[in-house]
This record gives structure tokens, sequence and C-alpha cells, in this order.
């Protein structure tokens, strides 16, 4: 038989309870999710994802019959780990067959330091290079997301041909950034990334079996 004492068992004790709590805080700060910062939900009242586009960088057909708009953030790794697993496929199947047209919102969590900066930057890029460019930057961003820092992202737009160095030191687009986040909270967006497809929202890194189901069903 294996006595413990009353000493050991409760130095055993806690140190579980600290787990637990370290475990909790570290969901807590994911949003309770393994996909995004927050579990799928439904969207708040009667958006439609077209009345959500803003003058915001479109890719694909104008014309296409589902809209996608995708509130985001340029540091966010769930973010990152969307557009390297699931974008590709949307993008094959369904942007450039035009059935599908995409729209990036910004989303800047406050708890990510470049995030703002990143946002700022690809509006500097596409004010100069159009929306080709920007979806360009978009891409950038996302494949040296590792890599975030003021310095690099100026970097990295100068070396694909644009200097944005005035255009962030002016705040040229910062109002623009902060006002996607605000749209994205009234539609019912609350972390990233968030999905409004034809006014449906999806919410996280979730599959491209999930994107598929909702497109498919607007199509």
């Amino acid at each position: 038989m294996v006595s413990v004492s009353k000493e050991s068992l409760w130095k055993y004790t806690s140190i579980l309870l600290g787990a637990v709590v370290l475990v909790g805080i570290l969901y807590f700060m994911a949003g309770g999710s393994v996909t995004g910062n927050i579990i799928s939900g439904s969207a708040l009242g009667d958006f439609n994802s077209d009345d959500l586009m803003d003058d915001d960088a479109v890719k694909g057909d104008s014309d296409a019959p589902v809209t996608i708009v995708e509130f985001s953030d340029f540091q966010c790794p769930f973010c990152g780990k969307w557009f390297l697993q699931t974008y590709p496929q949307i993008e094959k199947e369904y942007i450039d067959t035009g059935k599908v047209k995409m729209v990036f919102r910004d989303f800047p969590l406050n708890f990510h330091q470049y995030a703002q900066v990143a946002g700022e930057a690809a509006e500097c890029v596409r004010d100069q290079g159009g929306d080709d460019a920007y979806w360009e930057f978009h891409d950038i961003l996302f494949t040296k997301q590792a890599q975030l820092s003021d310095t690099n992202v100026k970097a990295w737009a100068k070396a694909a041909g644009y200097d944005v160095t005035e255009c962030l030191a002016d705040g040229t687009f910062r109002q623009e950034v902060l006002d996607d986040m605000a749209d994205g909270q009234a539609a019912g967006v609350s972390g990233t990334p968030g999905f409004l497809i034809n006014g449906k929202l999806i919410s996280g890194a979730q599959p491209f079996s999930v994107f598929k189901q909702a497109i498919d069903a607007a199509l």
C-alpha cells in the first residue's frame, strides 16, 4: 500500500489546479476555439455581404453571384492558417471560375502589435497600385507573417515597388482600417478570422468543406 501525506497531496493538487487554470487562460486568449478566436455563430441582424464591401479591394469577378467578406488580422495565426490551408482551394474552385468574389477587410486585434500597420500598409499599396497590387501584398504579409514588423512591412512594400513610408507616417488609412473593424463588429464578428458568405456568418479558420457547403448553398 502506498501512502501519501497531506502535504504531498496538497502539493500535487495545487500543481494540477495551476495547470488547469493555465490551460483555461490560454483557451480564453484563443477565444475558446482551435480554429479561430471565436466559435461559429450567427450574424447580427439581416446583413448582406455586398452591403459590407465598403470600398475595399475585390478579388474575382465583380458580378460573381457569391460574395465572401473576410474580416481578418494579418498577424493572427488562425488567419495565417486559413490563408495557407483553405484560401487556395476557394481561389481555385470558386474565385478563378467566376463564382465567388472575395473582399478582405481588416479586423486588427489589439494584442497583435503589427496588425494595424500591416492593414494600413496594404491600403497604401493599393492606393498606389490598385486591387491587384493589394492582393499581391496581402499574400506577402500572410506568407511572411512570422517576420511581421514595422520595418519589414515597409521593406516588403518597397521590394514590391511601393514606398509606403510617408503614407504610414501620415496615418492616411488608419481610420479606414478602424472602420473595417467597426463594420465587422456591427455584423457580429468578434474574432478572427470571420467571414460573411452572402450574409451567412462563419467564424474561425474552418476547413474548405465548411466553406464549400456554404458557397454551394448560396449559388
